[in-house]
């Protein structure tokens, strides 16, 4: 029979295991670590004034970009030339067109009868026949009166001639002693005379001719004056039919067939759908950013259209300036006039500046504050903004890139200065 060897055997002290291999350790750990976790996020909760859950607040991260300072107004496509008829005269329209027609330049659309009018130009035209009769019997009148000055000079010429034979006949007869001395110095004294009757008699012939130049100048010029009148009139009545100024599409038709109007009533407008412009309001609070040539992209149904600030209204209507825009690289296709639009003014280009998505925290909290994620905690933190564009707006002060605020939902905080986020 064979021994076993139990009693070569001795008995050993068991082995001392380190503290993080030991059983019983590392499970009290494994219990331990959740509970300080907790404890952890469970004190960041309760220094927290509020608690809000996630899904109903937008949170937004801080980023740097470049950022358009900018503005979306509405508008609407109008004709750059857009001529409106008014009424030349009171009286009873008859309508030649009608509104959406094409018309070409030249075209009647539409007459007015004025008898009012007309009746004046007969008058007129009456007078002015009966000055242009006076007017020809004036320098019929002025023809004899300038015979009668030269026959009157004729004559003096004539007498003398015959006195100046006479004295030469008497001084003959004197030196051959047939006629006293007495008889010659009459003579002499006759042609003296009868030179004198010359002389005023070719000065008779200036002065009436003279005269009656201005007699028949001033018939002559209520003559001219007289034709004027009538020649406006005759003006005035042609424009009783109103003409299309331009070739496109009659616009608004203000009156209805047979109607009577006042003058200086609008009647008609054309249109010229060849060049069609963008009409925007834009509010006052940006009304000295608009300046000629801003950049502008128009919003259609067709798309968007870049185009440029042609014209500012000088007066502000219920806190809006009107401007112009004309469309760049062309005029899109499809456009309506008076159709709605939308247009973005873009005022200002800042790049490599510290942005975040825009949101109504700007004006809830006027700009001064916002909320800043930490972990789940929203601490509010004073901010100073800068520019504002459609969709960001841009953060001087109080945020830096990659941190992460709330955009949407403050009004839930009620100014509390920690909130946590669920």
């Amino acid at each position: 029979m064979i021994r076993d060897t139990a009693a070569q055997d001795r008995a050993l002290a068991p082995a001392t295991l380190p503290l993080w291999q030991r059983p019983a350790l590392r499970r009290g750990a494994l219990i331990a670590l959740p509970l300080l976790l907790g404890l952890w996020g469970l004190s960041g909760w309760l220094s927290a004034e509020r608690g809000v859950s996630a899904e109903r607040l937008r949170i937004a991260e801080v980023s740097r970009g470049t950022l358009i300072r900018d503005a979306v107004v509405d508008g609407r496509v109008v004709a750059a030339v857009s001529p409106t008829l008014y009424a030349p005269s009171a009286g009873t329209v008859s309508l030649r067109t009608q509104a959406g027609a094409g018309v070409k330049a030249g075209d009647v659309l539409l007459e007015i009868d004025s008898p009012e009018l007309k009746s004046e130009l007969s008058r007129e035209q009456a007078s002015l026949a009966s000055l242009e009769a006076e007017v020809g019997r004036q320098r019929i009148e002025a023809e004899k009166l300038r015979q009668l000055a030269r026959r009157t000079l004729d004559e003096a010429d004539i007498a003398l001639n015959a006195r100046r034979r006479d004295l030469a006949r008497t001084e003959r007869a004197h030196r051959m002693g047939a006629l006293a001395e007495i008889e010659v110095l009459r003579a002499q004294d006759a042609v003296k005379s009868a030179e004198i009757v010359r002389e005023h008699a070719l000065r008779g012939v200036d002065l009436e001719s003279r005269s009656v130049g201005f007699d028949l100048a001033t018939r002559e010029q209520a003559m001219q004056r007289q034709k004027l009148a009538v020649q406006e009139l005759e003006r005035r009545v042609d424009a009783l039919r109103l003409l299309a100024p331009i070739d496109g599409q009659v616009g608004t038709v203000s009156v209805i067939d047979r109607a009577v109007v006042a003058a200086n009533a609008p009647l008609v407008t054309v249109v010229d759908l060849s060049r069609l412009q963008a009409e925007i309001e834009v509010p006052e609070t940006f009304a000295d950013d608009v300046g000629l040539g801003l950049e502008v992209s128009v919003r259609l149904p067709q798309g968007e259209a870049p185009g440029r600030v042609i014209a500012i209204s000088p007066e502000v209507v219920a806190n809006r300036v009107r401007v112009r825009v004309d469309f760049e690289g062309g005029q899109p296709a499809g456009l309506r006039q008076n159709q709605r639009l939308s247009a973005r003014l873009m005022f200002e280009s800042k790049p490599d500046a510290v942005i975040v998505q825009r949101g109504p925290f700007v004006e809830a909290q006027g700009g001064r504050h916002a909320w800043v994620m930490d972990g789940d905690i929203a601490v509010r933190r004073p901010i100073r903004l800068g520019a504002q564009s459609v969709g960001a707006v841009e953060i001087l002060e109080g945020v830096a890139p990659g941190e992460r605020i709330v955009i949407a939902g403050t009004e839930l905080f009620e100014d509390a200065e920690r909130v946590a986020v669920r």
